[in-house]
């Protein structure tokens, strides 16, 4: 068992860090996992995905670990899973995801929203079946996004899968109109993450470390692109996939030797537990 006055708490990305290419953990992760969590650390599942779908993957594959928490949105939200309540929760205003609808819409590049059920698209796009290969949250198509929410999201995506100077012409032109109050961080060369600036994945390790009240210096964080480094930095010790961006390596303290595909992340996990 853990001697430490705190627990551990491990903040793991999902694509391309603790799944493999085909969404799956492998065997060794998961019992990696398993002995992690038994020695009485925590997990945190931490992704650009909404809390919906970092969820489903939750249950899907079986991660079923006490005290778990689930971080969507790229740190916009915080759900407790023993509780099954968000538990902090950080949006766009109404005018910027407006700002960025409109936007998105003159320059042709496709973006959607969310409630916390369905995705909201303007337009039944190539992206967004794209997009829904592997996120099985439900659609609402409404040309006037903002008429189908019921409250203030907490991200948009905007996603190009044949042009990337495409969609950074898009974040070069909203750059300047959103300013630090909102972030546009790739979470892969297809899809651009757009969501508040007072928020991010270092954000949320800091926000759960002091509502469970356990240090910083107890923190674990693994990624592999650009919207995973605020939570490389924030954490103790930042672990960068080997199959990770290089300039993601360049912020962590540790890389795995070997990718998502081939147990990168069972290693470290057994060693600091």
């Amino acid at each position: 068992m853990n001697k430490q006055p705190y627990p551990q708490i491990f903040f793991t990305d999902l694509d391309g860090t603790l799944l493999t290419t085909d969404k799956k953990i492998t065997p060794a992760t998961m019992d990696a996992l398993g002995q992690w969590t038994e020695a009485g650390n925590k997990l945190a599942l931490s992704s650009g995905r909404a809390i919906e779908s970092v969820n489903h993957v939750r249950t899907t594959l079986g991660l079923d670990f006490p005290g778990m928490y689930l971080i969507g949105c790229n740190g916009s939200e915080i759900y407790d899973c023993d509780s099954n309540t968000v538990i902090s929760r950080t949006a766009l205003t109404f005018p910027q995801t407006a700002l960025i609808m409109e936007t998105a819409r003159q320059q042709g590049v496709h973006c959607h929203t969310y409630t916390d059920t369905h995705i909201i698209s303007p337009a039944d796009t190539e992206e967004l079946h794209y997009y829904r290969r592997g996120i099985l949250t439900p659609v609402i198509i409404c040309e006037d996004v903002l008429s189908a929410l019921d409250k203030e999201p907490c991200k948009c995506i905007a996603i190009e899968i044949h042009e990337k100077e495409k969609l950074e012409h898009f974040r070069q032109t909203l750059l300047p109109l959103v300013k630090d109050e909102v972030s546009l961080l790739y979470s892969n060369d297809q899809y651009l993450e757009i969501f508040p600036g007072s928020s991010g994945k270092g954000s949320a390790i800091q926000k759960l470390c002091s509502l469970l009240n356990i240090p910083l210096s107890r923190t674990i964080a693994a990624g592999d692109e650009a919207n995973d480094i605020s939570m490389l930095q924030a954490a103790a010790l930042g672990i960068a996939m080997s199959n990770a961006k290089s300039y993601v390596k360049q912020a962590a303290n540790l890389i795995t030797e070997t990718d998502n595909d081939h147990d990168g992340l069972a290693p470290i996990l057994l060693q600091y537990k």
